[in-house]
């Protein structure tokens, strides 16, 4: 019987596996094989032919990594998902599934730097224009459109300049010119914001961080909103027509508000490859059991840190959405539940040089290239994640050469207060 669940914590302790009904174990075993056996030649051909659902081979699907999928789609308000490598591997299936040469693109100036580089580096040399503008603004967004616009890319809160997006606003354009929304979630995780239910189209993460929330795991996941109507969009021919890739099947029609995560899996990670490891989804699943309650203790140290560097007269500003000084702080509000998450990001008056004597004076922080783990981090931007981006390219993005980025995280935030405070007397 099918469980009725409702609320967030709920669902993530109960999505995505209940117990294996062959032996009634209740924990979810980690399958950890290539291929799977098949009933017949007749079963074999309609799994290959998708008329009936099933795992082929795990590169294109397994049942822990199915487990880690289906608590995700469910907690970010989705339809379904499809989990990859990295984030990086999930930007690059879903781009590789959705664009072609001469296709538009339109990415908000203030993303990972990773993002806009895979974009502009890699798939301009196959033709895909880009257009990299303020997505804080819609409508210096909608000036970018054009008739070739396949999709509009934002983060919820950018990285690290904690912007926040204004998702209603952006949902609007590309509704209106027939392309999708792809929020990149990474930094609030559904416990805080499902950008869905907002009217985005496409959630992608790098699972790598809050979801995991212990930097044991690399890892990426694109949800599929479910919320597109592919019947009207005159620009979309790979959904509402037939795929010879599959005798013909006209993926709109067969597979509904699956659409796209079906045919993401079935070309884009069938052909590209980059598939989740089963280990790596099995302590996923573990870790999304306590996901609520460790953003609102990252909310809440956070929270509590950025109104303490407020306070400093060796900081220059401080961006935190919870803050009221926050430019977006009401856009925040209204996103928002329980918490405005763990990230923070500072400038400090002294530069490059105040940066890393900061950096190198803290004790209980470290110094760190990635986020969302239940111990404290901190990193340079402008020499570390961001680093590939020109000195005209990291002051669009906001990066000065003082910013630090802060990633809090679950200690005694006396403590972690107390680790800053110091670094800062150090200057």
């Amino acid at each position: 019987m099918e469980k009725d669940l409702k609320g967030f914590s709920t669902r993530a302790l109960h999505s995505g596996w209940d117990h294996d009904p062959s032996t009634g174990s209740f924990g979810l075993p980690i399958y950890l094989t290539a291929g799977y056996k098949f009933g017949s030649a007749e079963e074999a051909a309609s799994l290959f032919e998708l008329k009936k659902e099933g795992f082929i081979y795990s590169r294109i699907g397994n049942p822990t990594v199915a487990a880690f999928e289906e608590v995700i789609a469910d907690l970010e308000s989705g339809s379904a998902a499809v989990a990859t490598s990295s984030g990086q591997a999930a930007f690059n299936q879903l781009l590789s599934l959705i664009c072609k040469k001469d296709d538009h693109v339109i990415l908000g100036r203030k993303v990972y730097g990773g993002t806009l580089t895979l974009l502009s580096n890699i798939f301009s040399k196959f033709g895909v224009e880009v257009s990299v503008v303020d997505t804080d603004d819609p409508e210096e967004v909608a000036r970018a459109v054009s008739p070739k616009t396949r999709c509009i890319i934002t983060e919820t809160v950018g990285n690290p300049s904690l912007n926040v997006a204004p998702l209603e606003e952006l949902a609007v354009i590309a509704r209106d010119n027939e392309a999708l929304l792809i929020v990149d979630n990474t930094f609030m995780s559904p416990a805080l914001c499902r950008p869905v239910e907002w009217g985005a189209n496409v959630v992608v993460h790098s699972a790598t961080k809050y979801l995991s929330g212990f930097g044991n795991i690399i890892g990426g996941v694109v949800v599929d909103g479910g919320n597109v109507d592919w019947g009207s969009m005159k620009k979309w021919p790979e959904f509402t027509e037939p795929e010879e890739a599959y005798h013909g099947v006209v993926f709109s029609e067969a597979f509904g508000t699956k659409a796209l995560a079906t045919k993401l899996r079935a070309c884009a990670l069938r052909d590209i490859g980059g598939c989740m490891s089963p280990f790596d989804a099995y302590l996923l699943w573990m870790s999304i059991g306590t996901l609520s309650l460790r953003m609102k203790k990252h909310s809440e140290n956070a929270l509590a840190v950025a109104r303490f560097l407020e306070e400093r007269e060796e900081v220059a500003w401080v961006s935190y959405p919870g803050l009221e000084s926050h430019p977006h702080h009401e856009r925040a509000k209204k996103y928002f539940r329980e918490g405005y998450g763990g990230m923070i990001a500072f400038c400090l008056k002294g530069g490059i040089e105040a940066g890393r004597k900061f950096l190198n004076s803290l004790n209980l922080f470290s110094i760190i290239a990635n986020i969302g783990d239940a111990r404290s981090m901190a990193i340079h931007p402008a020499s570390t994640t961001h680093s590939q981006l020109s000195s005209e390219e990291l002051k669009k993005a906001g990066i000065e050469d003082g910013l630090v980025r802060l990633s809090i995280g679950l200690e005694d935030v006396e403590d972690i207060i107390d680790d800053l405070d110091r670094a800062l007397s150090s200057i």
